[in-house]
């Protein structure tokens, strides 16, 4: 099967900030450096969504705009979308239209994409019987609008072919994220092989043994491939801890005054705010409410529960709810020190230039994801790097 394809501004990158301090242009260049190392042929894909209007498509080299055509059920193949990539060692410049989009690539074979009556769908290889399955293939994310760009370097399904993004801003500084540290590839891939608990089975490879990717535990947890009660531990000792103490949480950094307390009664943890009215309450989750952020930990687009889900979110991934009962924490220091946490995106950020990464969902909670930002965006930069 193929899973829905969601390209609005998204839970991985934030699609609003500070105003321009220059008009952006319609468009912007990225260019591709292909630092692969590898003789595959690339081809490139930026699909998105205009949004001048809302309407789900492509772009080609040029930048121009291509609406998708109507889909079926059963599902219809996608227009070819593709875009001829440059040779290892070459570099290659596209036009970034004003999308909320991604930009894939691959090696060695073009993307299968589909189109079903509400729209896009992408490659879900969680499914074995993925027609994307066995091809070697990541995506960046990013939004160009009237503020500027927003494009980041993620994690959040799944860890494959390494690339880095950057962006040159108007007064001639660069900004660049999502390297890996030297040998970090190979070096994340064996660490989760030594990984216990079956953090192992996340691994993907091909018949003839290549490395493809490792799954993001939500996905690996959906297919039986890692056990459900993986964090179940750490919840029942957190859950223990906040029925004779208080978790406070300070979702918004430039609101220090808007405050929500947590306390467990049984089943429920519940949040009050500053007047000490309950505003919202959430049921025990499982880990995968907690790496997902939805179900019984759901996250909606409000100024309550959502920025209170998303910080527990955080703080349950990272494993700093117990040691820390102000949430978020912003340093990095004390992240997966239990010996129950999400070991998936603690051996990413080990590996990351800088520790930064967008291992999950809401990494950005605390400000720890790869992501790069500019309201005055020149050219754009997504570099792909070496599978070692």
């Amino acid at each position: 099967m193929l899973a829905a394809l969601d390209i609005g501004l998204g839970t991985t990158l934030a699609g609003t900030g500070s105003q321009a301090q220059a008009a952006v242009p319609s468009t912007i260049p990225p260019t591709i450096s292909n630092n692969s190392g590898r003789g595959d042929q690339v081809y490139v894909y930026n699909i998105g969504t205009l949004l001048s209007t809302g309407q789900q498509g492509w772009a080609d080299a040029n930048g121009t705009f291509h609406a998708w055509p109507a889909g079926g059920n059963p599902p219809t193949d996608a227009p070819d979308a593709s875009i001829a990539g440059p040779a290892s060692g070459q570099t290659m410049t596209l036009q970034m239209p004003k999308f909320s989009g991604r930009v894939y690539f691959s090696y060695g074979q073009k993307l299968v994409f589909k189109l079903t009556t509400g729209g896009l769908v992408q490659p879900a290889v969680q499914n074995p019987s993925d027609p994307n399955r066995n091809i070697l293939f990541n995506w960046t994310e990013y939004t160009l609008n009237d503020s500027g760009l927003w494009i980041n370097s993620t994690q959040v399904d799944m860890f494959s072919a390494p690339y880095a993004v950057g962006v040159k801003a108007g007064d001639g500084s660069v900004k660049n994220t999502g390297h890996l540290e030297p040998g970090g590839y190979n070096g994340f891939f064996s660490a989760l092989r030594g990984q216990p608990g079956g953090w192992a089975n996340l691994i993907q490879t091909r018949s003839d043994g290549t490395v493809l990717r490792a799954l993001a535990p939500g996905h690996d947890i959906e297919a039986g491939a890692l056990p459900a009660n993986v964090l179940d531990d750490y919840i029942n000792r957190v859950w223990q801890k906040y029925s004779t103490s208080t978790l406070t949480v300070t979702p918004f950094g430039d609101q220090p005054n808007t405050k929500y307390y947590g306390r467990v009664s049984g089943n429920v943890l519940n949040f009050t705010n500053t007047s000490g009215a309950v505003v919202t309450t959430f049921q025990k989750p499982d880990a995968d409410n907690i790496f997902g952020c939805y179900k019984l930990l759901d996250g909606p687009n409000d100024l309550v529960r959502g920025p209170i889900s998303r910080t527990c979110a955080q703080a349950s991934t990272a494993a700093t709810l117990l040691p820390n009962p102000t949430q978020p924490d912003t340093s990095s220091s004390g992240f997966h020190a239990d010996v129950v946490t999400n070991h998936y995106a603690r051996k990413i950020h080990a590996q990351m230039a800088g520790g930064m990464a967008y291992a999950f969902a809401f990494d950005d909670v605390g400000n720890h994801e790869s992501l790069v930002h500019d309201g005055d965006p020149q050219p754009a930069y997504i570099t792909l790097d070496p599978c070692n």
